[in-house]
């Protein structure tokens, strides 16, 4: 018998990847929904990368409601996400497009997810960024798209959102996730101001289970110093 059943969103990344093993490990059924499938995961949706927005939401929904056969869901935890560089000089419209479709479109995607699989008093975790509280000139797009994550969370957690009673909408805000594509392309830096990805994956078990949540709609920095993360609330 499971545990728990949890759905992660960009369950290939390396943070999904941590997600997905940190949650197998707890003995939970989880789905993973990516463009790749994980074959630790015990369900996956393929996304149809080319679909269109609304396409790849009816696409996902359809699945993960054949796959879940009546039952709901403890959790809906969405990493997916990437990062582009740029200015309003070169490629503005190209970048943003490119940040939309990973961060904003995955996000909601998950929101109606939840919206229609999450059990009461569940967890819907996002992926936002601490950079886009404030102007991000050298990453535009990126900036936008996380700025969009969070007002997306605030929305969720607040009345009439449409989500189940009692449930949690939260975004986590890291700074520098310790990944080995970080320390590929930044193998000079302060490894030890990372946030690990089993601490992220923790933090979201804590929450699932209903243990120190934060306020709905909340947005949670990690800010992470000589190998300690500490939280830092929005």
């Amino acid at each position: 018998m499971a545990s728990g059943r949890i759905v992660v969103y960009g369950g290939r990344g390396a943070l999904g990847s941590a997600c997905v093993n940190h949650f197998k490990q707890a003995n939970c059924w989880v789905a993973s929904i990516d463009l790749n499938p994980n074959d630790k995961a015990d369900v996956n949706i393929t996304v149809p990368k080319d679909a269109s927005w609304l396409q790849q939401e009816e696409h996902v929904v359809k699945e993960l409601g054949t796959a879940l056969q009546g039952h709901k869901v403890n959790a809906v935890i969405c990493v997916a996400g990437g990062w582009a560089g740029g200015n309003a000089a070169k490629d503005l419209s190209q970048q943003a497009d490119l940040m939309w479709r990973q961060s904003v479109w995955s996000s909601t995607i998950a929101a109606t997810l939840a919206a229609k699989y999450l059990s009461p008093g569940g967890l819907i975790a996002l992926t936002g960024a601490k950079a886009a509280l404030e102007g991000t000139p050298g990453m535009i797009g990126y900036g936008m798209a996380k700025a969009a994550v969070h007002q997306l969370t605030k929305s969720l957690g607040s009345k009439d959102s449409g989500l189940p009673e009692n449930s949690l909408a939260v975004a986590i805000m890291p700074v520098t996730l310790d990944t080995e594509m970080n320390r590929k392309w930044m193998p000079k830096a302060d490894f030890s101001t990372w946030t690990p990805l089993s601490f992220v994956a923790q933090l979201f078990d804590k929450w699932m289970k209903g243990n120190e949540r934060p306020a709905n709609g909340s947005l949670v920095a990690l800010i992470t110093k000589n190998n300690v993360t500490e939280l830092v609330v929005q």
